[in-house]
């Protein structure tokens, strides 16, 4: 919603500062629009990996979107992992084996649909309390690997941003090309009368007034809100990190959920009271 309303003010205060001493039909160049749009696009395709592209193709719906890392999912997050490490203490690390092997058809997953339904937490999750049940582990050696691997989930989930951001920064140079096609077409026509001419050099210069503002108007908002959901969707892997290290170090369910709690965002953490008076409740059913 922000993106929209953001598009109508930056829109509508250039046309319409514009429309109070011209015509807004002299900005209709309908050729140098699908000029402009086919440079972008085919620069976009030709300077990326199908990958790249697939990528950013299914982000892009993501900036309209609210975002799902709130805190009611990280209250779930860590009720469940406060049960998980609850069923560990009380009944031992093989006691959870199922439930990492089959998180699908596990009663503890099937409680956080949320959740069981992210492949890729649930992967990062259950890949390290894998390792977990399979015996002595080196907390300095896991986080390291935690750090990797967190460090790779960071650089593929920026790979949108990214894209998006160099379209933005190559669509003034095109705007640039369109007006310089332009031009050289008025200079085929310099017999024309001057109100020709002008109507011709106009629409020219419209290619760049084009590329100009759909650069910093339209692509680089979007390549802004990409970024920052990536950084919203590493947040959620940071929190389980902190919690397993901690219950790894020995620290107590209670305790562990707390590093997770305090690894989370100010506007997504639960407060002390919020997450305490949850995991009460849900002991209670």
């Amino acid at each position: 919603m922000n993106l929209i309303i953001g598009y109508v003010i930056a829109i509508g205060s250039a046309l319409g500062t514009y429309a109070v001493h011209g015509s807004l039909l002299a900005l209709w160049v309908p050729l140098e629009y699908i000029a402009l749009i086919g440079l972008v696009l085919g620069s976009f395709y030709g300077g990326n990996t199908s990958k790249v592209v697939k990528s950013t193709i299914s982000a892009l719906p993501t900036i309209l979107k609210g975002s799902k890392y709130n805190k009611a999912l990280y209250i779930d997050l860590l009720a469940m992992l406060f049960e998980i490490l609850g069923k560990v203490r009380k009944e031992g690390l093989m006691s959870i084996e199922s439930d990492v092997d089959n998180p699908e058809s596990s009663p503890i997953f099937a409680k956080y649909p949320e959740i069981l339904h992210d492949h890729h937490v649930v992967e990062f999750l259950t890949d390290y309390l894998r390792m977990m049940v399979g015996g002595n582990l080196n907390t300095v050696e896991i986080e390291s690997l935690m750090d990797m691997e967190l460090e790779i989930h960071h650089h593929e989930a920026e790979i949108p941003a990214h894209a998006v951001n160099k379209a933005a920064d190559g669509t003034p140079a095109f705007g640039i090309v369109v007006a310089v096609m332009g031009v050289v077409n008025v200079m085929g026509s310099v017999g024309e009368p001057p109100a020709v001419l002008g109507k011709m050099i106009g629409g020219a210069l419209v290619g760049t007034f084009f590329g100009v503002m759909a650069a910093y108007a339209i692509i680089a908002p979007v390549s802004s809100l990409l970024e920052q959901k990536a950084h919203e969707s590493s947040n959620i892997y940071q929190c389980i990190k902190m919690v397993l290290l901690a219950s790894m170090s020995g620290y107590a369910p209670q305790v562990a959920i707390e590093f997770g709690r305090k690894a989370l965002s100010s506007d997504t953490r639960p407060n002390f009271k919020e997450l305490e008076d949850e995991i009460k409740a849900r002991k209670k059913k």
